[in-house]
């Protein structure tokens, strides 16, 4: 796995992090006949393994992150394809589920608030349903008998992001990517070029193009990147299956609560939001107001067998936005301002057959003309990782292959803190 002196690297690309965003990175990459190396001690053992796993852009969205309500939608539409490939390809069940987002509302603030979001969810032509009280029941018997209204979000959709990284690893095999089970160090240069991943035993892993998707590590990688750690505590419960058949959301003492069940009776309960830095303690604190929210929206969770306490680190941005695509300006000698990426410009793709459309493995290496970017970023996916893996995974290769770069991530240029 080490590095060829001479300027001929091993590898056509080495991915620095094993998330969901760079397995997907890896493997949608060496689907396109690329040799592609993932760099990570510890695959999916980061915010993803932490993750409830929502595909749910229409009921995360705000009135200020229209740009990231874009992008999401663009992803969940490739989501259908992305799974089909992936279970195809690995033999694995993905526990993807497709009943959409409940979301309820308690007061009379709480209603003109759902009120006023289903009109403006309306306005962008996205699929809601206004729910009175007793249709939220119907929908979810086990709501408590206080909630006064609610919002169905039919498109919304959920996954199970433990086995979507299983899944991710085993596709990436087949397609002959490679891990190595290591702790990265640093880039390695030759001159101002990046040639590679410095691991911590002192090895390089060199390649003609490496991503950084460490999440909000990913500055130790590249300094001056405005990614930051978002600490989130998440519970996991045990129940009887059919305890709940959809994604339940509420605002609780003014904090987003949700609860989202699996196929095997796992309820996940979610999640704090704390500016903590890589602050890795469960708290009682947490787990109180995480229990205490989810008996308000669900009061049966209380009889339920608490399984797991986790925390995770999301990768933050200034405005919520991933970072996807080329970096330049970033030099060996310490902290640079990253610049607006190189790579090819982003280009509407065609009306018909762009997100359902699988992309068949490349057999060969593919000639792939002009030098491909040596630097590019896949991170601050936030609390939306597992729904932007598809776009962000295809978004990436593009840029390294040439291939059209989708329309939505042009508002997730890399350098445009830094302009």
């Amino acid at each position: 796995m080490e590095g060829s002196h001479g300027g001929f690297p091993d590898h056509d690309v080495a991915v620095i992090g094993g998330g969901v965003a760079g397995l997907s990175v890896a493997w949608r990459t060496a689907r396109r006949g690329l040799s592609v190396v993932v760099v990570d001690p510890g695959p999916g053992s980061g915010a993803t393994h932490a993750s409830a796993g929502m595909l749910a852009p229409v009921s995360e969205v705000t009135y200020t992150e229209e740009p990231l309500l874009r992008l999401g939608l663009a992803s969940l539409a490739m989501w259908p394809a992305f799974r089909a490939d992936l279970e195809g390809e690995s033999g694995e069940d993905l526990d993807y589920r497709t009943d959409g987002t409940l979301d309820v509302a308690y007061g009379a603030d709480d209603m003109a608030y759902l009120d006023a979001l289903a009109s403006f969810e309306e306005s962008l032509g996205l699929r809601v349903e206004r729910l009175t009280g007793r249709q939220c029941r119907a929908l979810e018997p086990m709501l408590s008998p206080s909630v006064r209204g609610g919002l169905l979000a039919r498109d919304d959709a959920w996954v199970n992001p433990r086995r979507v990284v299983s899944a991710l690893l085993t596709a990436l095999a087949k397609a002959g990517g490679t891990v190595v089970a290591e702790h990265a160090d640093g880039l390695a240069f030759a001159g101002d070029r990046v040639v590679g991943v410095r691991l911590a035993s002192g090895r390089i892993v060199g390649a003609t193009s490496v991503v950084v998707a460490a999440g909000p590590w990913s500055p130790s990688f590249v300094p001056g990147l405005p990614v930051r750690p978002v600490k989130g505590q998440i519970l996991r419960l045990r129940g009887p299956e059919g305890f709940l058949t959809r994604c339940v959301r509420g605002l609780v003492h003014g904090a987003p609560a949700y609860l989202v069940p699996r196929g095997d009776g796992e309820i996940t309960v979610g999640a704090t939001m704390e500016e903590m830095g890589f602050d890795g303690r469960v708290t009682a604190g947490g787990v109180y107001e995480l229990l205490r929210d989810a008996r308000e929206l669900v009061p049966g969770v209380t009889e339920l067998e608490l399984s797991e306490t986790t925390v995770g680190f999301r990768p933050g941005t200034p405005d919520n936005l991933p970072l996807i695509g080329p970096l330049t300006g970033v030099r060996p000698d310490g902290p640079a301002t990253p610049e607006p990426g190189g790579g090819p410009a982003a280009t509407p793709e065609p009306a018909e057959g762009v997100h359902g459309a699988s992309r068949p493995a490349v057999p060969e290496r593919l000639e792939r003309g002009p030098r491909p970017p040596d630097l590019l970023v896949a991170t601050g996916h936030h609390r939306a990782g597992v729904l932007l893996a598809p776009v962000t995974a295809d978004a990436v290769a593009a840029f390294l292959t040439g291939e059209r770069v989708p329309e939505a991530v042009q508002s997730c240029d890399p350098g445009r803190f830094g302009r």
